[in-house]
């Protein structure tokens, strides 16, 4: 993120730890109950997300990226405030047909130097996994959900016990179970300082 508020986001689905196993499903037409999605339809779910943020107030620069040989996919996007932000995620999940809760929202301020994402666990999302079947369950308790912010200048104060700061100080990253945010004991609020 720049002084002035603005900045890139790219989000990245990594399931390259499970390639094999993803791959094998990828050749089959539904399991447990669930459809499995082509590649083609895939493709044509993550070009309609790109369609919706090239038209999304505030979002410029949008690309995407598929890699079907390591199950990689990362879609990226520059901002003009980070409050341009607060809606997109939600509804870019939504445009790929994933169900999520928009339990997130981002502010800064250039004049203070204040960086804050305010987060609020969702009762929802331990609703919804419980109503999944214990081969599915399995899949979230290796999974992870990290989040890197970057700053041209320094972080002088991080309020979440959970993020770690870079030695160069320009970097925020936190790294949480995926259970932990499933189950609502992991907080990823955090209200980030930088230096004058």
């Amino acid at each position: 993120m720049a002084a002035d508020g603005s900045g890139t986001v790219n989000l990245t689905l990594n399931l390259s730890a499970s390639k094999t196993k993803v791959a094998s499903l990828m050749l089959l037409d539904s399991v447990n109950g669930y459809k499995v999605p082509s590649k083609q339809q895939i493709q044509k779910e993550m070009e309609e997300a790109v369609a919706y943020l090239r038209k999304s107030h505030g979002i410029s620069n949008v690309k995407k990226t598929m890699d079907f040989e390591n199950y990689i996919a990362t879609v990226s996007f520059a901002f003009k405030n980070v409050s341009n932000i607060n809606h997109v995620n939600q509804n870019v999940l939504k445009k790929l047909k994933i169900r999520a809760i928009n339990n997130s929202s981002y502010s800064f301020s250039p004049e203070t130097g204040i960086f804050q994402r305010k987060y609020l666990p969702a009762k929802e999302a331990l609703v919804e996994y419980n109503k999944l079947k214990p081969e599915v369950k399995n899949v979230f308790k290796e999974a992870s959900y990290t989040s890197i912010y970057r700053f041209e200048r320094p972080v002088a104060v991080n309020t979440n016990p959970l993020s770690k700061i870079s030695k160069t100080k320009k970097a925020v990253m936190l790294n949480a179970g995926i259970m932990g945010l499933i189950n609502g004991k992991t907080n990823i609020s955090n209200q980030i300082t930088l230096a004058k």
